[in-house]
């Protein structure tokens, strides 16, 4: 499995360097109807993984941002699906900055089993699943683990999302330093020890975070809820709430 998903996610990743290096770049952006950007390569990365896993395992069920969203009544008797986002980063993507990702998850009763983060413009690749985490990179695969210390902490925010909330967190934990970094690339630091702590106060998506838990979990992390409970999907809403994500760091409620 873990070979097929990469391979899938590499070919995604190929077509949306397409459209982010065509000379009529600009001319691929739309808005959908609640006013978020989309673009040619989200709808072009979604058919590529959508096809794909439905040809490999038709009988385990797809979720992605730019396909059909399930009822719940008809999504509450999954105990196993894939949960997509063909593009996490759009308004990165917009921007030219490279900061945007493939996601792709295994849910199972309501928990990421495992997840891959595919950067294209790095050409990086970040895995977790129960055997640990890992980074490949110019072809080799490197094991990563969180950092364990609670000292010269670093904390990593959305380059586009920011609120009093996270303020008052970096203050909780004495973050010393601060990066912005968009899309779930911020998970992926905490995965590997270059950030300590990400936060996130405001919407985000069951498919923004699903596939960057399993790459922090399997790395000796954590997400949680602000009560310091498990993060877990399928929820009715698939709008998240705030969360934690910490490498080594104790929780602080």
């Amino acid at each position: 499995m873990k070979q097929e998903l990469i391979a899938l996610a590499l070919k995604a990743g190929e077509k949306i360097m397409d459209i982010y290096l065509h000379d009529d770049f600009h001319e691929s952006i739309d808005f959908k109807s609640d006013h978020s950007p989309l673009t040619k390569a989200d709808k072009a990365s979604h058919h590529i993984i959508d096809e794909g896993l439905k040809k490999l395992w038709p009988e385990i069920p797809v979720l992605s941002e730019e396909g059909k969203l399930m009822d719940y009544e008809e999504r509450k008797q999954w105990n196993k699906f894939w949960l997509v986002d063909p593009l996490d980063g759009t308004k990165e993507f917009i921007k030219r900055n490279g900061q945007f990702t493939v996601n792709i998850a295994l849910i199972e009763n309501g928990y990421p089993v495992l997840g891959l983060v595919y950067v294209p413009v790095q050409k990086v690749l970040y895995w977790g699943d129960a055997e640990g985490a890992s980074k490949v990179s110019e072809g080799v695969e490197t094991p990563i683990k969180v950092k364990q210390s609670d000292t010269d902490i670093t904390a990593v925010g959305s380059r586009s999302h920011s609120s009093q909330e996270e303020a008052d967190v970096m203050s909780k934990y004495q973050v010393e330093h601060t990066v912005a970094v968009g899309s779930s690339i911020k998970f992926c630091m905490v995965a590997e020890g270059t950030a300590d702590l990400y936060y996130r106060h405001g919407p985000t998506m069951e498919w923004d975070s699903a596939a960057g838990q399993a790459v922090v979990e399997a790395a000796g992390g954590r997400v949680l809820l602000p009560d310091g409970k498990r993060f877990r999907y399928n929820k009715e809403s698939l709008l998240n709430s705030s969360f934690f994500c910490l490498g080594g760091l104790r929780f602080l409620n």
